[in-house]
C-alpha cells in the first residue's frame, strides 16, 4: 500500500469481522467522536461488523484563523460549498480509499464495507463512494452535503450507481444548512441515486430519533434481525 494511513480507533466483534463500517468525524473533533455511539447501536456482535474510526490529519483550517486542527479538507468561507479545497478534498478521499483497501486486504469484501460520516467526514465519504471502483454495502451521511458537485456526473462509477444512501440532517443546522443539504439529496436523485432522506429537530448534532433510524438502515444494509 503506497499511502499512509491515518492512525484509527478500531472496535472489533468477538468472532472474525463479516462487514466493517468506516466511520469518519467532523471537523476539529478525531476518531473518539464517535466511539461512545457505536455500542449503543449494537451492532458489532451482532452483525460481526469492525467498526474504523480513523482521525483526520492536521491542518491549518482558514475560517479559523488558521489554527491547526483536524480536519478532511480545508474551509476558507461560511460558505464552504463557494470555494471548495478540491486538493484537500481528493487528498482525503485517497486516505479513505486506502481505508477500504485495508478492509479487503483483512477478508472483508467492498460489497460489506460501509461507509459512514458526520459533517467534513459525511462530505468525504459520499465524495469517495459514488466514485469507488468496486461496489460498496452503503454510504451514510449525517448533517453533510455533497461536495465537488459539478464534478460527480463525469466522474461517478457505475459499480455504485444503486449504493444505498442515507442523509440525515437537523432541521436546524447552523453549520451547514438544511437547504445546502436538500440541494444535495436532489442533485443525487437527479442523477439517479435513492437516497433515504431523513430530518430531525435539532443542530449541527446526533439525536436519539436518528441513532434509532441509523441502526436499522445499517441492520437492513448489512443483514441481520433488528
Amino acid at each position: 500500500m503506497n499511502i499512509e494511513l491515518p492512525e484509527s480507533i478500531e472496535i472489533n466483534p468477538a468472532t472474525v469481522p463479516r462487514a466493517s463500517i468506516i466511520w469518519l468525524h467532523g471537523l476539529g473533533a478525531d476518531g473518539n467522536d464517535f466511539a461512545p455511539l457505536i455500542p449503543q447501536l449494537g451492532i458489532v456482535d451482532t452483525l460481526a461488523v469492525r467498526v474504523v474510526l480513523p482521525h483526520a490529519p492536521r491542518r491549518a483550517v482558514t475560517i479559523n484563523n488558521g489554527m491547526v486542527m483536524r480536519a478532511w479538507y480545508d474551509v476558507t468561507a461560511t460558505d464552504f460549498r463557494a470555494t471548495e479545497d478540491d486538493t484537500g478534498i481528493r487528498a482525503s478521499a485517497a486516505l479513505l480509499g486506502g481505508l477500504i483497501a485495508r478492509e479487503i486486504e483483512r477478508g472483508v469484501p467492498a460489497e460489506r464495507i460501509l461507509l459512514a460520516g458526520f459533517s467534513q467526514g459525511g462530505a468525504i465519504v459520499l465524495h469517495t463512494g459514488l466514485r469507488y471502483p468496486q461496489r460498496l454495502a452503503g454510504i451514510m451521511i449525517l448533517s453533510a452535503y455533497l461536495p465537488v458537485a459539478a464534478s460527480l456526473a463525469e466522474e461517478r462509477t457505475p459499480e455504485n450507481a444503486d449504493v444505498p444512501i442515507l442523509q440525515a440532517h437537523g432541521q436546524q443546522d447552523p453549520v451547514v444548512p438544511i437547504p445546502w443539504a436538500l440541494q444535495s439529496r436532489d442533485q443525487l436523485q437527479t442523477l439517479g441515486y435513492s437516497v433515504d432522506w431523513k430530518t430531525y429537530p435539532m443542530q449541527h448534532a446526533v439525536c436519539p430519533d436518528e441513532v434509532r433510524d441509523i441502526r436499522k438502515w445499517i441492520v437492513q444494509v448489512l443483514g441481520g434481525n433488528s
